[in-house]
Order: structure tokens, then C-alpha cells, then sequence
């Protein structure tokens, strides 16, 4: 554990001895333990600790930065004078902010339950168990078939010059069954996941399902080239929203890469849709009162009935645009960050897209996004599987056919919205949908 007061009081001193009057601090620190199975044995186990400590400062209208993972004494202290020379020598042109503006009471509780990191010996009983439970679940499970426990623990905490003294304690855990079946004539795969209560999920209906799911795919076909009519399951829906959701940020926008430029205010989707960003998302173990800057986080609506409200800003791009940070900077990447961010589902239950699709396709999987789809232009051509709708109804497997369209366009051509949604992916930040009809899609097939 880094001595967080100790490491505090060596930055302000030396920020002070330097002359420095503007400067933040930042650390995290993160401890992460895996295990995985083979047969009825553990095959891997991991487990990690690392720390990190961020110093910026502006000097001269000018931000310098530095970083190390160490917190002795004198790494701490140089932090500041290698931040100062980097300042120095900084050629970029935005200007730097340090932000202070809000009071305690502007940084809403997360009120999420203490978390206790599982030690080595519960990841290993846990997916010891789950591989058990998946082995006995059907005679043709076949090697392949694996069980895999996560947990990871994160502590974040930010201090700067203008009086902000904040910090984040989160955790959360998962589990994913993978289940491979073998009839003698082919290999089926599918797999699904348990996060936050891994060691009390209901393995046996988790195990049942993922089982249904892949023995589903036995025999599949191939798919007739044409337009369809298509069911994105809540999962590919997700993953598909994830791969372009960068274009509802404002500095991809500011940049010319993102065709959301200049579009708030205007009609971007169909009216049923409406598109939430939410760090405090009640089945989020992940919950973020405050952004990588120290900014308040809050729940936004990004679009309301098709309608795009907002970009996503960090103070930088919000000051280029003249309107207020919505509180989703990030430390790293890109430079913004997505909470719970997410479509939010309609009234319509699977069964009733299926009945009002007709004729079509129901996507269960697809593979491929990042060499298949293009967040600038908003192109995708992307692997797929499913299953046929044939008269309303759910029909036979195919696989090995491809889906091609334009993401804003597809925002555009929303039919209907399902009543089901996944929001079970791990991490801080995760993207969701319900099932999608839309209808017209080309899909590649034979």
C-alpha cells in the first residue's frame, strides 16, 4: 500500500520549494488475481500488484508531466522537478487546466458495500467448482470446456493545489464458463459470464445455459446474400455500440473524427432511442464520483428520443466548445471515458422482435470489430452467426456470413427496442444495449 500522506506532503514541499503554484497529484493503485482450468486442474493462476503515481503541473500557461511506480522518498520529490522541465519543453498549444471549482457536497456517495479482494484460495475453489458443474452438465462436453474466476480490486486517489483531496475504493469479480461440445460430427462453443458475486452466481443455471447455447449451433447453415431483416441480440448489440461509442466524444469531434461534429441539438437516431451515460448504474460494483481530473461525475442523457443532447467532455474540450466538462475524463487513452453507458431498452420482449422481423436474421455472435468497423466513417463488415427468423419465429443455425452497414445510419433505422439488456460487462467502463430490430440489412453469405 503506497503511504498516500507521506507521498502528499513530499509533493507539496517541493511543489512549494520549486515555486510551483498549480499542480496535481494522482495515484492509483490495483491488485488483480485469476485463475483458470484445464480438465478438473487449475491451468493458470495469477495474481498482481501495481502502483502508479502521476505528478502534472503548469508552468508558464504550460503542462509538464511525470510518473513513477515507485513511492520512495527521493522518486517522489523528482517527480516535480522532471514535471517542470517537461513543461519547459511542452509544444502542445491547449491550455492546461487544474480544477477546483466544486464543493464536498457536489460529489455524490456511491454507497457500494465494502469489497474484500478473494484470496488465492477462493479463485481456485470457485472455478474448480464451475468447471465441475460444467463437465457434469452434458455428455458432450468436450476438452476446451474451461471455467475462469477474476478479481481485481482498484484504489484511486487525487489531490491538487486548488484544495480538491478525493479518493475511489472499488472492486468487483467474475467468472465465465466456457463450454465446447462435441457430437462426433463437429465442435460447438459458446460461453457466458457471472460478475460481481462470483462465489454465490447459481453455477448450475449458468452452466445449463451455456450449454443450451452452444448445442443450438449444431448443424448450422449458410445464409443467402441479400437484405434481411435483423435481431441484435443485447450482447452483439453492445458490442457494437462499444465499437464506435468514441464518436460521442468531444475531442474525437474537435478533431474531424467523428461525424457527431457539430450535430448537438440535431436528430441522430430514431425516436425511440435514447442513449444514458451513468457512473452510478445500481448493478455497476464500479462507481465513479469523480472523474480523471477531479471534475463531479453526474447522469446524463446523451441522446433523448433521437435527439443528441451532449458530447462527452473532459475540461479541455469542454472549454473549446464553451460549455461545462460532463465529467468524464479519463487518465489515459483517449482522454474521456464512458461509465454505464447504454441504450436504454424498450417494451418489447425478444419473442415479439422475433414475430414483428418476420423474416430475418437473429445475430447471436459476431467477431472481427476491430479490423471491421471504422469509428470515423461509421462503416462495419463484420463476421456473424445466429439463427434464422422464419414466420416470426426462431429458426435454424447459420454461421460464416457477414453484416455490413453504417453505424449512423443504423442509429437512424432502429425499429423496435427489446426489453432485454446485458449490462454485466467487468471494468469501469461499459457499454450496453437491449435487442435491436432493424430492418433492410446486406448480409454476405452464399
Amino acid at each position: 500500500m503506497l503511504n498516500y500522506d507521506k507521498i502528499k506532503e513530499n509533493i507539496k514541499s517541493e511543489s512549494e520549494r520549486l515555486g510551483v503554484a498549480e499542480y496535481e497529484l494522482y495515484c492509483t493503485e490495483a491488485s488483480d488475481i485469476s485463475a483458470g482450468t484445464w480438465r478438473d486442474e487449475i491451468s493458470e493462476f495469477q495474481s498482481s500488484v501495481g502502483q502508479n503515481i502521476y505528478y502534472r503541473c503548469i508552468v508558464d500557461g504550460k503542462t509538464g508531466n511525470a510518473s513513477t511506480q515507485s513511492d520512495d522518498d527521493a522518486e517522489v520529490t523528482a517527480l516535480v522537478s522532471r514535471a517542470v522541465e517537461n513543461a519547459k519543453i511542452s509544444e502542445k498549444e491547449e491550455r492546461a487546466i487544474i480544477y477546483g471549482g466544486s464543493k464536498p457536497e457536489d460529489y455524490r456517495k456511491t454507497n457500494l458495500p465494502e469489497f474484500t479482494l478473494p484470496d488465492g484460495a477462493k479463485i481456485k475453489e470457485v472455478v474448480l467448482d464451475g468447471q465441475k458443474v460444467l463437465y457434469s452438465s452434458d455428455e458432450r462436453i468436450a476438452d476446451g470446456t474451461e471455467c475462469d474466476a477474476y478479481a481485481s480490486r482498484h484504489m484511486i486517489r487525487l489531490f491538487n493545489s486548488k484544495g480538491l483531496d478525493l479518493e475511489c475504493d472499488v472492486g468487483n469479480t467474475s467468472m465465465i464458463l466456457y463450454a465446447v461440445l462435441d457430437d462426433t460430427k463437429e465442435k460447438v462453443f459458446a460461453y457466458d459470464s457471472a460478475y460481481n458475486a462470483f462465489d454465490s452466481c447459481d453455477k448450475v443455471a449458468l452452466a445449463k445455459k451455456v450449454v443450451e447455447d452452444a448445442a443450438a449451433k449444431f448443424g448450422a447453415g449458410k445464409v443467402k446474400t441479400g437484405k434481411y431483416n435483423v435481431v441484435f441480440s443485447t450482447k452483439q448489440a453492445s458490442n457494437l455500440l462499444s465499437a464506435f461509442v468514441s464518436v460521442f466524444f468531444a475531442e474525437q469531434a474537435q478533431k474531424g473524427l467523428s461525424l457527431l461534429k457539430g450535430k448537438v441539438g440535431e436528430q441522430i437516431a430514431a425516436d425511440c432511442v435514447n442513449i444514458t451515460d451513468d457512473p452510478f448504474y445500481p448493478t455497476n460494483p464500479i462507481q465513479r464520483s469523480f472523474d480523471g481530473e477531479g471534475f463531479p461525475t453526474r447522469t446524463k442523457r446523451v441522446v433523448e428520443n433521437g435527439k443528441l443532447l451532449t458530447l462527452l467532455y473532459n475540461l479541455t474540450s469542454a472549454e473549446k466548445d464553451g460549455v461545462e466538462s460532463t465529467g468524464n475524463s479519463s487518465r489515459g487513452g483517449s482522454g474521456t471515458v464512458t461509465y454505464t453507458f447504454y441504450i436504454e431498452p424498450g417494451k418489447t420482449s425478444r419473442d415479439e422482435l422475433f414475430k414483428a422481423a418476420g423474416e430475418g436474421i437473429y445475430i447471436t455472435e459476431m467477431k472481427g470489430f476491430h479490423a471491421g468497423a471504422n469509428a470515423v466513417t461509421g462503416d462495419f463488415s463484420i463476421e456473424s452467426a445466429g439463427f434464422m427468423i422464419r414466420d416470426g419465429k426462431l429458426a435454424e443455425p447459420v454461421k460464416s456470413f457477414t453484416i455490413a452497414g453504417n453505424f449512423f445510419e443504423l442509429l437512424k433505422n432502429i425499429d423496435t427496442l427489446g426489453s432485454e439488456i446485458d449490462l454485466r460487462a467487468p471494468g469501469f467502463s461499459r457499454v450496453a444495449a437491449p435487442d435491436l430490430l432493424v430492418r433492410d440489412l446486406p448480409a454476405a453469405g452464399e
